[in-house]
């Protein structure tokens, strides 16, 4: 019964987490029509961490003194490398291209997890990281009619961040998995947030909401961002590692370019039958990822 109930909650976090993810795309071009990718990613990782800090600076203690470096990396890796990299590479790059590459992290994650983290194979999981991965390219090629644009060098930026996602899911998973959520979150975040807080008000990040055109609309889409897109979904994120695998959390992935076309819908766009196909890889390669 516990199992059946924690595999429900996995399922509707899934679900969650790829609405609110499937949606930053369009929030971090918002904020790069007025900021710098750097001053996006300093000022997300600075909310984040802002907004979660308040629920655990009182709760050090809780911390085992030989956690705190798996922590650290989580925030480094799972927030703060990721949340620069991803504005600097859609400073070039299109959104399809850029979904196309995150959906490498189901497959760095099993990858990781082989090689550092003693993770087993089996055929079901590399066959579901296979198909999710073909469901993914597919509606995003669909939706961009099969055209690729950008400067590609620039997609380098996301594959290092899906990698440095794996990472951290790994060590999430396995050593982190007795930490309560959202103390990793919040002192993730806090790693993450502090010294991106400090390199934030060394540029013109005042001066630019002060003076250019639509900053109120920038500073909120980033605020949205961080709120939504960082701190309550790397909680919840965080919690659905510790009731499913970690390559089972990291298919979240594989649904984004889907919450990309409804996305696409609100805007005109027209749904060909090719994203249906994909979209039906996509929940089959969750599926064989999940499956005993």
């Amino acid at each position: 019964m516990v199992q059946k109930i924690h595999k429900s909650t996995a399922i509707t976090l899934i679900a969650i987490l790829a609405v609110v993810w499937g949606s930053s795309f369009i929030l971090m071009k918002k904020g790069l029509e007025v900021y710098t990718w750097d001053q996006v990613g300093s000022f997300r990782m600075l909310v984040s961490f802002v907004v979660l800090f308040p629920f655990v600076w009182k709760r050090f203690k809780e911390i085992d003194s030989a956690l705190w470096k798996f922590i650290l990396i989580s925030g480094i890796c799972g927030n703060g490398i990721p949340s620069y990299l991803f504005p600097l590479a859609e400073t070039r790059i299109d959104s399809a291209l850029a979904g196309i590459i995150n959906s490498l992290t189901p497959l760095f994650t099993l990858l990781v997890g082989l090689l550092f983290f003693g993770s087993k194979l089996s055929s079901n999981r590399v066959a579901g990281v296979l198909i999710g991965l073909v469901g993914a390219v597919m509606i995003i090629l669909a939706r961009s009619k099969g055209i690729i644009s950008g400067n590609v060098a620039y997609s380098l930026f996301v594959v290092i961040s899906t990698l440095c996602y794996a990472f951290s899911v790994n060590v999430l998973r396995h050593r982190l998995t007795q930490v309560d959520a959202i103390l990793i979150s919040g002192f993730a975040l806090m790693f993450a947030g502090i010294p991106s807080g400090i390199y934030l008000f060394t540029t013109d990040f005042i001066s630019r909401t002060q003076h250019a055109d639509g900053a109120v609309y920038g500073l909120l889409a980033i605020v949205v961002l961080a709120v939504f897109g960082t701190a309550i979904s790397t909680f919840l994120f965080n919690k659905l590692i510790k009731i499913s695998s970690a390559l089972f959390a990291s298919s979240v992935t594989y649904l984004i370019p889907f919450v990309a076309i409804l996305w696409g819908i609100g805007f005109g766009e027209r749904i060909v039958f090719l994203q249906l196909v994909g979209l039906g890889a996509i929940l089959s390669g969750v599926y064989m990822i999940n499956r005993k």
